[in-house]
């Protein structure tokens, strides 16, 4: 009994992200990432520029974010800098990439990061390929649904340092 009333408490489900919901996903990215901090403009612009990618975990009864997700499509390998805007959507974009997946624990372990990369890959669909910086040791997790750890250039690796030691681009065949 006392299980099924724990899940109910974190039953959730994932919709469109809001622009009025940047403001609690600034707390979850705060609590989630604060190794990683990143502006309010950054998550602003990648909802109002790609809102197809950005998805917001929503409590199914207080409506209270409790986990988020950004995606959107770059040229191959080239993601943008930690904290840094896009200024736009390039017309020969040629791979998508995930920015961020941000769950509160509590509802870590329940299903919710495998639904969101469901939708997530039906967003990518018309890319050959999703590409991703994987941190906090989350190699694993992201290997188990498709993705591996090719070969680098230097300005790629540059560009990881600035997500810690142990950050490693990742990425997947859409096939």
């Amino acid at each position: 009994m006392a299980a099924e009333a724990t899940a109910a408490q974190h039953e959730a489900k994932w919709r469109q992200l809001l622009l009025s919901d940047i403001n609690s996903l600034m707390r979850i990215a705060d609590q989630i990432h604060s190794d990683l901090p990143e502006s309010r403009e950054v998550f602003e612009e990648r909802a109002k520029l790609f809102p197809d990618g950005c998805f917001a975990l929503v409590h199914v009864t207080t409506n209270e974010l409790c986990g988020y997700a950004i995606s959107h499509p770059i040229k191959y390998r080239q993601p943008p800098a930690l904290n840094c805007l896009l200024e736009g959507i390039l017309l020969d974009v040629d791979q998508y990439y995930i920015h961020d997946v941000a769950i509160l624990p509590d509802y870590q372990g329940r299903g919710h990061a495998q639904q969101c990369i469901e939708k997530i890959f039906a967003v990518a669909k018309p890319y050959t390929s999703i590409g991703l910086v994987s941190v906090y040791g989350t190699t694993s997790f992201w290997g188990r649904h498709g993705f591996k750890s090719p070969d680098v250039d230097e300005a790629m690796a540059e560009k990881l340092k600035d997500y810690g030691d142990a950050a490693q681009w990742l990425e997947c065949r859409n096939d």
